[in-house]
């Protein structure tokens, strides 16, 4: 079986798993107890903090750990904009965009629903691109927030992230940058970002490990209220095994991804290539070029996305429709709709992403869903 869903979650590398595995064993402490093996853990854990901030261009007072890329993304989206509206005094505006994943957009709305803030939801052209002079006419004087994904998890798309940082900047106002995606594939340091969202699972440590990068200056209230680890940013005992599977996972990302984005990015166009000719009705969707190294999404007019998924499935090749976390809905993709493609098309979608160390042409995935898209046209 060939899997092909790295969007979703990588395998935990070998390397990651080997540096873990000492704090699920014997090296057990509390880094907040105040005892020699507590102490041992504290050291652990601050070598793990320093070695994230040095991939990541920011101080290790901005590393948070976190359980994962959706806490970081509603500590990031919710935190900084109940932050600022505390030190105002008064309600707050967030600018995003209708792409978000979903962390950012339900963290948005919970902002709408609660808290009585304003939320502009900037629109995206038929690649998945947010312009940005749309989000400097959406910034208001009441904005506290702008949230934008590096590159988004379903079509692939990367965003102009220098233009938009060089927009927030410009209006004094922090900008988010949602990276998990991006991890492995595009340089994280020196985005100009103020805080950055990862998850470890994307980049070969175990699901559940996470981090946001946010500059220790900006005001961030807290969404989990305890004992106040993490510099009284995220309460809670933190999960030393995997803050040390994280930084490992993150230090051997970044010195492998020049060359796994080269690597990918040929194997990717030319499997691209091949499924346009064997199926001359497919549409590539996302930005044709300014797109993640190792992700495809195709349409597949008449036809369903997920029919086409089980025979592909019966064929040797494990894959999906789109974002994990809204699996299961009956819901046509929120993306593919901004991006302008109609309900029953954008429910025929099929994304194949590539791990950060895939080697292997695929030519025979390419005849597969050919041959997957094929056998679900004739059965309708």
């Amino acid at each position: 079986m060939l899997y092909l869903d790295n969007a979703a979650t990588t395998r935990v590398r070998p390397e990651v798993r080997e540096a873990m595995l000492p704090y699920l064993g014997d090296r057990y402490g509390n880094p907040s107890s105040h005892h020699t093996v507590g102490e041992a853990a504290a050291r652990t854990l601050t070598d793990a903090r320093h070695r994230v901030a040095t991939a990541l261009g920011v101080r290790p007072a901005d590393v948070v750990f976190t359980s994962g890329g959706t806490e970081a993304d509603n500590l990031a989206v919710k935190g900084l904009a109940i932050g600022a509206a505390l030190r105002r005094g008064i309600p707050v505006h967030v600018v995003t965009s209708q792409i978000e994943h979903e962390a950012v957009l339900a963290s948005c709305d919970y902002l709408e629903r609660v808290h009585g803030f304003a939320v502009t939801r900037v629109g995206v052209d038929a690649a998945g691109t947010i312009d940005p002079d749309a989000v400097a006419a959406a910034i208001r004087p009441d904005t506290a927030l702008v949230s934008i994904g590096y590159a988004n998890n379903e079509i692939g798309t990367v965003q102009d992230v220098e233009s938009l940082a060089a927009v927030a900047r410009a209006a004094g106002v922090p900008l988010h940058l949602d990276a998990v995606q991006a991890a492995g594939w595009l340089p994280l340091a020196g985005t100009g970002a103020d805080a950055l969202s990862l998850a470890g699972h994307k980049i070969g440590a175990p699901q559940g490990t996470g981090v946001l990068a946010v500059r220790a200056r900006l005001p961030l209230e807290p969404l989990l209220h305890g004992g106040g680890q993490e510099r009284d940013r995220r309460s809670g005992t933190e999960n030393l095994a995997g803050a040390v599977a994280f930084a490992t996972a993150l230090e051997l990302a970044e010195a492998e991804r020049a060359d796994a984005a080269q690597r990918a990015r040929s194997l990717r166009d030319a499997f691209v290539a091949r499924v346009l000719a064997l199926v001359p009705t497919a549409r590539l969707t996302g930005h044709p070029t300014r797109r993640l190294p190792g992700t495809a999404s195709f349409t597949f007019s008449g036809t369903s996305g997920e029919a086409v998924l089980l025979e592909l499935e019966r064929r040797g090749v494990v894959t999906s429709s789109g974002s994990a976390c809204a699996a299961g809905s009956d819901e046509p993709s929120h993306v593919l709709i901004a991006c302008g493609i109609g309900p029953t098309t954008a429910q025929t979608a099929v994304r194949v992403t590539l791990a950060h160390d895939h080697a292997t042409p695929l030519d025979a995935v390419a005849d597969a869903l050919a041959a997957s898209v094929a056998a679900v046209r004739s059965s309708r």
